[in-house]
């Protein structure tokens, strides 16, 4: 038996915003945006539909229809209330952990709940933009390495440095890869050992374990847990250090970039370069991920915008 909180049994007993949306529930002025991940084949499938005021971006109304157990039902349940008056950009900075959070937490057995929360938003964003594709079919470049819940290896290293996953398991009760027939578990300690041990992954991960330590990193200065009363010539130092160390390589693993234009105060102008630059989800990248990344490492009241330059 799960060790539930009384958040997820209310939730689960009696949902929030239970449903779809329909083209007529709207008015001029007014778009539909539908993300949906998993599969009902898998055990765990959502649907998300948001409302959204064209004008200002503003998430009027979400609903969701859902396949699964009890956590999934209040982690869509909760994604729900946490999205509805947000703007997009606001949305795109609510992850799972947020949405554990929300719940009081969840086992880490059901964590994958939240996962599919995130990733059910990020799609119905992606699906506002005119991204028509999952969120699983933005990583189809990378190698299939959970062949019974049809995970690939970039999605299992996004997880893994989000949540700062260390082991097999861990990455299991995530996003349930290995979950299966469990064929692919060496496959995933060695996903985690390389997140940990890449540059990339170093940095991204945080404060690596003792039995994964990282390597170390020379040639730049260490990238350090959010400081207060920083010079600007300090911040500016700092967020091109994240930028250099852990924001970059990410995205010039899929032909990306970006540059450090200005930085005004809290807001910091960059350059999105390469297939950053014209890809159709840019937004996402540079709120779902640069800014966040920003924001844990440097101040987290930094805004981002681009410039074409």
């Amino acid at each position: 038996m799960w060790d539930y909180t009384d958040k997820v049994m209310t939730l689960f007993h009696e949902p929030h915003n239970m449903g779809a949306i329909a083209p007529e529930d709207c008015t001029d002025g007014e778009a539909i945006a539908v993300g949906e991940v998993g599969s009902i084949a898998c055990g765990d499938a959502l649907r998300l539909h948001l409302r959204i005021q064209k004008a200002n971006d503003l998430i009027l109304d979400a609903r969701f229809q859902t396949f699964g157990c009890a956590s999934a039902i209040a982690s869509s349940s909760a994604l729900t209330d946490l999205v509805k008056g947000k703007t997009l950009d606001e949305a795109l900075r609510i992850d799972n952990r947020a949405i554990a959070d929300f719940l009081g937490g969840l086992p880490q057995e059901k964590m994958h709940c939240s996962v599919m929360g995130q990733e059910a938003l990020e799609a119905a964003i992606a699906n506002y933009h005119g991204v028509a594709i999952a969120v699983e079919d933005d990583d189809d470049e990378s190698p299939l390495i959970c062949q019974c819940f049809g995970v690939t290896e970039t999605r299992i290293k996004r997880v893994i440095r989000d949540n700062h996953l260390t082991s097999a398991e861990e990455v299991t009760n995530y996003i349930k890869a290995g979950g299966g027939c469990g064929s692919c578990l060496a496959e995933l300690d060695d996903l985690v050992a390389e997140v940990y041990e890449t540059p990339t992954a170093t940095t991204e991960s945080g404060t690596p374990t003792a039995s994964r330590p990282a390597q170390p990193v020379e040639e730049e200065e260490p990238v350090s847990l959010p400081i207060v009363n920083l010079t600007n010539l300090q911040k500016i130092a700092l967020i091109q250090s994240v930028l250099n160390q852990e924001i970059r390589p990410v995205l010039l693993e899929d032909g990306g970039d970006v540059d450090l234009y200005d930085v005004d105060g809290n807001l910091v102008y960059v350059s999105l370069q390469g297939a950053c630059g014209q890809c159709a989800s840019s937004r996402l990248t540079l709120k779902g991920f640069i800014e966040r990344t920003l924001r844990d490492r440097v101040a987290p009241d930094l805004v981002l915008e681009t410039l074409d330059v």
